[in-house]
């Protein structure tokens, strides 16, 4: 017989970095997973929201002045300075009885029309205050058999992301550059430009601007 039960589960972010195999930038979070009952855990369905949450750290001057257009001059953000959605990733946890660590993979953009790119880009230094979400399905051994529980959405893990760790995460495929989306017919311009000057996409643009390409 099964049974839906509520969830006895905790939750810990207790690390974090580049993920070194990841096709686009991507980080690694470790998740560390305790229960409790010293039930046997046969696996979880695991759903986590990761997001970025702008209150729980100071902003330079510098900072403040690039993050301008994402949140408004800094005298108003204690109404528009709001958590951002980074990622929602699904997690597959296999069987343990106690606790466990699992990697947790986010992959990130390098789109500055995304508002989480803008406000990370916008960073010098410091950390970035995660706040990591769970929702999901547990499967463990009861007397009855395999028992069923639902992940409770009242739990929450905070990690502080080094800003460095990000950082490393991007430049270990877009080393000291970035992405901007155009129009179709933009780019058809910019392209006939950079093929008639016979320069790069970054000359191009350069020279544009009215720097030496």
């Amino acid at each position: 017989m099964t049974r839906v039960l509520p969830s006895t589960l905790t939750f810990a972010c207790t690390g974090s970095r580049p993920e070194p195999y990841a096709a686009g930038p991507s980080l690694e979070l470790d998740l560390r997973i305790v229960d409790g009952t010293g039930r046997r855990v046969h696996a979880i369905a695991l759903r986590v929201q990761v997001r970025i949450d702008p209150r729980r750290r100071a902003h330079t001057p510098d900072e403040a002045a690039r993050l301008t257009g994402l949140f408004g001059e800094p005298a108003r953000w204690t109404e528009t300075l709001n958590p951002l959605q980074l990622a929602t990733v699904p997690v597959m946890v296999t069987s343990f009885t106690g606790e466990t660590t699992v990697p947790v993979a986010v992959p990130l953009s390098y789109d500055l029309d995304v508002a989480c790119h803008r406000y990370l880009s916008a960073l010098d230094a410091g950390v970035i205050p995660l706040v990591l979400l769970f929702s999901g399905t547990l499967f463990y051994a009861g007397d009855d058999g395999v028992q069923v529980g639902l992940v409770s959405w009242s739990e929450e893990a905070a990690h502080d992301l080094p800003v460095t760790v990000w950082r490393g995460a991007m430049d270990a495929h877009f080393p000291g550059s970035g992405w901007v989306r155009l129009r179709r017919d933009t780019l058809d311009r910019l392209a006939a430009y950079r093929a008639e000057h016979a320069l790069s996409w970054d000359a191009a643009v350069t020279s544009l601007l009215g720097g030496a390409p």
